[in-house]
């Protein structure tokens, strides 16, 4: 069994908040054009974009390096606007362990937020924390939302 760690990130949105709930549920694919310099890629391996059981390939570039993450959708909740995502294959479970990100949006006195939640193990304490991947999220979820205002 190894460290658990949660790392978690609110960002505030310029953008409307369903159009980005919208994104990552029923467009995932459209990301690398929203934001090319950090995602380049998200293919459809399995099932249908924006349901349960569904999975999905990212490719990025973290830190320089190419890099992949296949995950399964494991919670999409239109209601309270949830999305939880456990990477089954890939760079990240290549040295942590059940990792799992939660991306939730909501408003919290008339501001709109986008708040990613990564959950994950690791094997011992010579391991780093994510944080450099929280970076990434966050710079993403600029990306996109920048997207967006612009558009508008």
């Amino acid at each position: 069994m190894g460290l658990k760690s949660v790392l978690c990130a609110k960002i505030e949105m310029k953008a409307n908040k369903d159009v980005f709930h919208d994104v990552f549920t029923n467009k995932p694919h459209h990301v690398s054009t929203m934001c090319p310099l950090h995602v380049q890629g998200c293919e459809l391996l399995e099932g249908v974009f924006g349901t349960v059981g569904s999975k999905i390939c990212w490719t990025y570039i973290l830190e320089g390096e190419k890099r992949i993450s296949k995950q399964v959708v494991e919670t999409v909740d239109h209601e309270t606007k949830v999305l939880t995502f456990k990477e089954f294959e890939g760079d990240i479970v290549n040295k942590y362990d059940n990792f799992k990100a939660t991306l939730h949006i909501e408003t919290k006195d008339e501001i709109d937020l986008v708040s990613w939640t990564m959950e994950y193990e690791r094997p011992n304490e010579n391991v780093p924390e994510l944080v450099n991947l929280l970076d990434f999220v966050v710079g993403m979820t600029k990306g996109i939302d920048d997207h967006h205002v612009k558009m508008n």
